[in-house]
């Protein structure tokens, strides 16, 4: 790994090996990719606003709101800025225009050098950027519709992120990234995890309200919560059973959450786009333009809507567990 910075000191990387998950703080610069990210969604916000007011279904005084009363605004008056602002099409189904998002601030949030760096300490210089991928603006749970169960606004119900990919990605050397833009904590609903176990293998997962590990499987007792600041990651093996708790506070939590493997092998969600992010061995490969990966994304949108449906996991309401 000549010319890497070596993020993750040998006694890091000995216990995320162990345990299955790890805390990096300040991995993104506050002053640079972290104000990028929210003048870019502040941006992105704005015009939905403005789309919204012009049909009537949101008062024009939302549009002098700052960034995360508009969101509740928004939220309130039922118009949901949630599939706009993720960085990933639906579970479900796909049309020629359903809204998502991809500029340059997230690309240069999944394309950070620092990030990258620790990346390849865990899983060599030939990176991809995963499709598996999403934004996570989670308002305080006492404001949330009593059938609010999204995994992305409301709490995140346990799983393995193994077992929200096809099989073909089950030998898959990857990573999940989970990017605090801004604090969370234990209060606001931060994650917590099943530290892994030397004979970890995959958990029988049933598709419930939010696809989730059988009932039964998770010792509470072992449970770790993960605090970590703005500007901090979570690194998770994608074996690592984890979940988000309740934002039982008064303000908005936001992460990120992507995932990178090792070129050439399967991602897990094929019928998505990934980019190579990083190579020693084909730099030329590498993908520098967010314009490129937004057409990839607006290529797929448009094939996957011509199409019939592609279920995003491998579960079945019907199986042993799940019955």
């Amino acid at each position: 790994m000549e010319g890497v910075v070596k993020l993750l000191s040998d006694t890091q990387k000995k216990l995320f090996d162990k345990q299955g998950y790890l805390v990096v703080e300040n991995v993104f610069d506050q002053e640079t990719i972290l104000a990028s990210v929210r003048a870019e969604y502040q941006g992105l916000l704005a015009s939905l606003v403005d789309d919204w007011i012009a049909q009537g279904l949101v008062d024009e005084k939302v549009r002098k709101a700052d960034f995360y009363t508009q969101l509740a605004a928004c939220y309130d008056a039922g118009c949901d800025w949630f599939q706009p602002m993720d960085i990933s099409l639906p579970g479900d189904q796909i049309c020629a225009d359903t809204p998502m998002h991809f500029g340059p601030a997230v690309f240069n949030l999944l394309t950070a050098p620092k990030l990258l760096d620790i990346v390849e300490t865990l899983i060599g210089p030939e990176i991809t950027s995963n499709p598996i991928q999403h934004v996570r603006l989670k308002p305080p749970a006492r404001k949330l519709y009593d059938d609010e169960v999204r995994a992305h606004i409301a709490h995140t119900d346990w799983h393995q992120d193994r077992g929200v990919a096809h099989d073909e990605a089950d030998q898959t050397d990857m990573v999940t990234i989970w990017c605090a833009i801004t604090d969370a904590t234990l209060e606001n609903g931060c994650l917590q995890v099943l530290p892994k176990q030397a004979d970890q293998g995959l958990l029988p997962h049933c598709p419930k309200s939010q696809t989730a590990i059988a009932d039964g499987f998770i010792d509470m007792d072992r449970v770790v919560p993960l605090p970590v600041k703005s500007g901090g990651i979570v690194i998770l093996d994608p074996l690592t059973a984890h979940a988000s708790l309740e934002n039982q506070t008064d303000s908005f939590r936001w992460s990120f959450d992507i995932r990178f493997n090792r070129t050439g092998q399967p991602t897990g969600r094929a019928h998505f786009p990934e980019f190579i992010a990083r190579s020693k061995a084909e730099p030329e490969a590498v993908l520098t333009d967010w314009q490129a990966w937004k057409q990839s994304w607006e290529q797929a949108r448009e094939r996957l809507a011509a199409g019939p449906h592609i279920p995003i996991h491998r579960w079945q309401s019907d199986a042993p567990f799940c019955a």
